[in-house]
């Protein structure tokens, strides 16, 4: 089954529009990439309009964290999602998306790549609230 982006087959309102033409290959989407947290890593290929590649990363367990008062990056173990701005549901399933607060080796971080679209977790380390 295949994702259709064109906007000519329903109106704003909820209305039906008639076609005047077929489908076309550029109006083709993809479903979303949900990457999960796991032990294992696995990451795709794909290869996209234009001839392009398209790295997804699938499963996932570490993460690129960079300390902003350090400047340093270190690749470390992802312990789990803690919460997700995308989807609540996102954070008990261990979905990662952008945006997402993660609990690392090194504290808590939040998620600043599209793991989907760029294929690697990039992150900041958050620093904690007052009282915490």
């Amino acid at each position: 089954m295949s994702v259709y982006q064109g906007k000519d087959f329903r109106k704003i309102t909820g209305g039906r529009r008639r076609p005047h033409r077929k489908k076309r290959k550029y109006e083709l989407g993809r479903f979303p990439t949900l990457t999960m947290l796991s032990n294992s890593e696995r990451i795709t290929v794909q290869r996209v309009r234009g001839g392009d590649v398209k790295i997804r990363v699938k499963k996932t367990a570490y993460a690129n964290v960079t300390d902003p008062s350090e400047g340093i990056t270190k690749r470390v173990k992802i312990l789990k999602v803690v919460r997700t701005p995308a989807n609540r549901e996102y954070a008990r399933r261990g979905i990662i998306t952008k945006g997402t607060l993660i609990e690392t080796e090194l504290g808590l971080a939040k998620v600043t790549s599209r793991p989907g679209q760029d294929g690697v977790v990039n992150a900041v380390l958050t620093k904690p609230a007052e009282g915490e």
